[in-house]
C-alpha cells in the first residue's frame, strides 16, 4: 500500500504482507501521535491478545517532529526525532502484538490545514480494513492536532460506502479527560486487564516521558481514578477505565452536526448539575 508521504512507516510485527494484515484488523486505533494509541486503547490491544479472530491495527497520522525533549534527546534535530518515535512506536506495537502499526507521517500543520493527502491515506487504511471498533481521539479533547485528526478521520469514515463503515466508533480521552460525560453517556474501557503490558507499554516512550512528562504515570493514574470514581455505592468491577464517547452517530449519519453533537454531551451534564442542586437546595 503506497501513502501520500514517502517517509511513512508500515510494519507489521509478525512478518509478511501489510494488505494482508489490515484486511485482519477487527480494533482500530487512530491517533495523532505516537503513544497516543497506547494511551487511547489499552482496552482493544488486551482484548486482541485473547485470540478468537480479533486483530489490533493501529495507525499514527503525524510524523512527531515537534515533540518536547530534554535530556539526552535535547539536542536531536526534527529528522532525528521522527526516527526516534517511530521505532518506540515500533516497539510497542511488538510488544503489544498488533496485527500492523502504520505511521503516515504528516507535519501537525498539515493535519490542521487539512491537506489532500492526510484525509486520502486515512480513508485507504478504512477500505483496506473492516473493523468491528474504531477508536479515535474524541471531539472535545483539548489539543489542536487531536481534533484536527479526528475532524479528518470523520470526514474520510463519512466517504465510505454505508456496508463499509465500522459498527461502532469511539472517541477516547487523552488531552482531556471524559469523567465530566453523565454516566449514561459515558461508555467506559476495561484498561485492567494486563497492567503489566500496559506499563510496559507506555514506557516504551522513552523520549516523552524521561524529560519530566510522566505519561505513564499519568495514564496510569487516570485509568485507576475512573475505576473506583465511577460510581458511589458499588464495589468496583474493573482495576482501570478509559472513558470513551460513543461517535457512532456521527458516522452513521452524514447531516449530523459535530459542534452540535459534542456540545449535547456538555447540555445533559448541564442538566444533571442543575437538577441535583435543586433537588437538595435548602427552601428558600
Amino acid at each position: 500500500m503506497k501513502f501520500s508521504r514517502p517517509d511513512a512507516d508500515v510494519f507489521v510485527p509478525a512478518g509478511g504482507e501489510p494488505a494482508a494484515a489490515l484486511a485482519r484488523v477487527t480494533h482500530l486505533c487512530v491517533g495523532a501521535h505516537q503513544d497516543d494509541i497506547e494511551i487511547m486503547a489499552q482496552s482493544a490491544i488486551d482484548e486482541c491478545r485473547v485470540g478468537g479472530g480479533l486483530a489490533f491495527g493501529g495507525v499514527v497520522v503525524t510524523d512527531g517532529a515537534g515533540s518536547a525533549r530534554t535530556g539526552r534527546f535535547a539536542a536531536l534535530t526534527d529528522a532525528h526525532m521522527r526516527e526516534v518515535r517511530r521505532d518506540e512506536q515500533r516497539e510497542a506495537a511488538r510488544l503489544g502484538g498488533y496485527a500492523i502499526q502504520v505511521q503516515l507521517a504528516h507535519p501537525s500543520a498539515d493535519v490542521k490545514t487539512g491537506r489532500v493527502g492526510v484525509t486520502q491515506d486515512l480513508g485507504a487504511i478504512f477500505r483496506a480494513t473492516s473493523p468491528r471498533v474504531v477508536y479515535l481521539h474524541n471531539p472535545a479533547d483539548k489539543h489542536d492536532t487531536h481534533v484536527a485528526v479526528f475532524h479528518r478521520c470523520l470526514v474520510a469514515l463519512r466517504a465510505l460506502p454505508r456496508e463499509k463503515r465500522p459498527v461502532r466508533v469511539l472517541g477516547c480521552e487523552v488531552w482531556r479527560g471524559l469523567d465530566w460525560l453523565v454516566d449514561h453517556d459515558k461508555v467506559a474501557l476495561d484498561a485492567g486487564r494486563d497492567p503489566e503490558l500496559a506499563v510496559r507499554l507506555l514506557r516504551v516512550f522513552a523520549s516523552q516521558i524521561e524529560g519530566g512528562k510522566r505519561y505513564d504515570e499519568a495514564a496510569l493514574g487516570r485509568r485507576a481514578a475512573n475505576a473506583t470514581f465511577h460510581t458511589s455505592h458499588a464495589v468496583d468491577t474493573a482495576k482501570a477505565v478509559t472513558w470513551a464517547m460513543d461517535l457512532t452517530p456521527l458516522v452513521r449519519d452524514e447531516k449530523l452536526d459535530v459542534v452540535n453533537f459534542t456540545l449535547s454531551y456538555v447540555d445533559r451534564l448541564r442538566t444533571d448539575i442543575v437538577g441535583r442542586l435543586k433537588k437538595y437546595s435548602p427552601p428558600a
